[in-house]
């Protein structure tokens, strides 16, 4: 199984400048390749399939640079008029790259004349040794991981620093799985609440810490700060770093904390039951700061391959389930329920339910008629 591990990296100027390089070539590359290839769209020709090295005669200093890097250039390149040409409507086509976009390549690891691999970790030493790099870069190794290196990408943020994404064949973590302790667990995603859990063993709520609007007002306050420098000048890349540094820090931990989350609820729940949420609809609406910062997609998507990682099972309920308006005591369906009722009694048996403890509750519910009707 292929499994990505990221890490800092902390290159010397000579390591920075070839990285500096290596991104422009590879920019280059794709804006030369997408400018042949749109030239020919527009003539109704068929798209042609270019490689870097149409490109090395006529500009030497292609040749400097990591082969493989712009390689995968061309690889990504064609994957992404595929994904255009097969579905138009959910993938954008190609666009020129700017050196202000995201600065990263990838390499592939493979054996050299002397038998060694090209990409290769020091872990005791504490170094990271990629193609065409004298000597080793420094690099914070905070896992270990043992298998077969495939490739490695690495990337610069917005802020300066330097990451390395190393993806590896590693053993499959089926063979290694927890026990659960839970066989069935409802999820249900919130604003008030981020998750609403319902397992076996009870009901419990996990509050959002809500990065984004804890950061509004420095954020703010840095956007202006920005706005009064004079673009391009010293005192302006200045605020432009500290404006990106805030940003990455609230990416970072609101990831980190997804991340930490949906690895507890995997490790915990043999089945995992969710509700089908239609994200782009809902981030129209006068919640769509609340709802963006939440990252409900994102974490979807982290249980779904974590589940597949640890041998889980995901089931996901249609969004017309009327989880919140059913009572789970008596099944009756409340239409009258409004989307600011955070608590409200069944007509029916009298019961008072919360909002969202009760849809985690028919959730589960509905994961295990499903289970049994197998």
């Amino acid at each position: 199984m292929l499994k990505a591990y990221k890490y800092r990296i902390y290159p010397d100027k000579a390591q920075e400048e070839f990285f500096e390089k290596t991104f422009g070539c590879c920019r280059f590359v794709w804006n030369k390749m997408l400018q042949e290839k749109l030239e020919a769209l527009s003539q109704g020709k068929k798209i042609p399939r270019i490689t870097p090295a149409r490109y090395k005669r006529e500009y030497p200093f292609l040749k400097e640079v990591d082969s493989l890097g712009l390689a995968n250039v061309q690889l990504q390149q064609e994957k992404a008029f595929r994904d255009y040409f097969k579905n138009p409507k959910h993938f954008r086509i190609p666009k020129f790259k700017k050196k202000k976009d995201k600065q990263s390549y990838t390499t592939n690891n493979q054996q050299s004349k002397n038998g060694r691999e090209t990409i290769r970790v020091d872990f005791e030493k504490g170094f990271l040794y990629l193609p065409k790099i004298k000597g080793g870069i420094k690099a914070i190794f905070h896992r270990k991981f043992e298998g077969k290196i495939k490739s490695a990408t690495i990337v610069k943020t917005k802020t300066g620093g330097y990451y390395v994404s190393i993806l590896v064949d590693v053993q499959d973590p089926r063979n290694d799985i927890k026990e659960p302790k839970n066989f069935i667990c409802g999820i249900d995603l919130g604003l008030k609440s981020f998750v609403t859990i319902v397992n076996d063993t009870g009901t419990f709520k996990v509050e959002y810490p809500k990065y984004l609007i804890k950061a509004e007002k420095k954020l703010k306050r840095l956007q202006r700060q920005l706005a009064r420098k004079k673009e391009g000048s010293k005192n302006w890349e200045k605020a432009r770093k500290r404006l990106a540094k805030e940003h990455e820090y609230v990416k970072s931990a609101r990831e980190d904390f997804l991340h930490k989350l949906s690895k507890t609820i995997i490790d915990e729940s043999q089945v995992v039951v969710v509700e089908s949420l239609n994200v782009k609809g809902l981030s129209k609406t006068r919640l769509s700061k609340h709802i963006m910062d939440s990252s409900w997609s994102k974490f979807l998507g982290y249980l779904s391959y974590k589940a597949d990682w640890y041998g889980r099972k995901i089931i996901e309920v249609d969004r017309r389930f009327p989880s919140s308006k059913m009572c789970s005591n008596c099944g009756y369906i409340y239409s009258e329920l409004r989307l600011n009722d955070r608590v409200w009694e069944c007509p029916e048996c009298g019961a008072v339910h919360d909002r969202d403890e009760n849809a985690a509750k028919n959730l589960r519910k509905y994961a295990v008629a499903y289970i049994r009707s197998q």
